[in-house]
């Protein structure tokens, strides 16, 4: 099993009045999760093996986000140390992808705490038409270590 570790530094501002990570934050850190692992840096520097997406602007091709599922196990208190958010790819499609993540307690932490589990289906779209355009073939090679089963949400009923 090949996943990403990004970590992320909370802000005091993700913070609601009960003093846990606010639930539309979450999806902000989600995000900059997904942009650290998938968007190449603008500095031309090295980023993931995974970060091949140019999302300047101007680029060719465009993520769109089509869906986005979060399940909440454990509030997040407020730590100083950076949240460990594991990434891998749920389903890697024509034109589209589902990254999946765990956002757990920060590295070396023990015991180990999964705080939420999510889901985000991402399309590739022309930027110059907004049509889906096919994912390439230098995507697929760079994210096929990282394709497993996908995040497992508890079942509601």
């Amino acid at each position: 099993m090949t996943r990403l570790h990004i970590p992320v530094l909370l802000r005091w501002s993700d913070f609601d009045a009960y003093a846990h990570v606010n639930n539309a934050e979450m999806l902000r850190i989600l995000e900059e999760a997904r942009i650290q692992a998938f968007w190449r840096p603008d500095d031309g520097g090295e980023g993931n093996a995974t970060a091949i997406l140019d999302a300047r602007p101007g680029a060719e091709t465009i993520s769109l986000i089509a869906r986005q599922e979060i399940e909440y196990l454990v509030p997040i208190p407020y730590m100083r140390a950076p949240i460990d958010i594991e990434l891998w790819i749920g389903r890697l499609g024509g034109a589209s992808l589902e990254v999946c993540y765990e956002v757990y307690s920060p590295e070396g932490v023990d015991p180990r705490v999964l705080y939420t589990k999510a889901a985000t289906t991402i399309v590739m779209v022309r930027a110059e038409t907004g049509r889906p355009q096919r994912i390439a073939d230098e995507q697929r090679e760079a994210w096929a270590p990282y394709v497993e089963e996908p995040v497992s949400f508890t079942k509601r009923g």
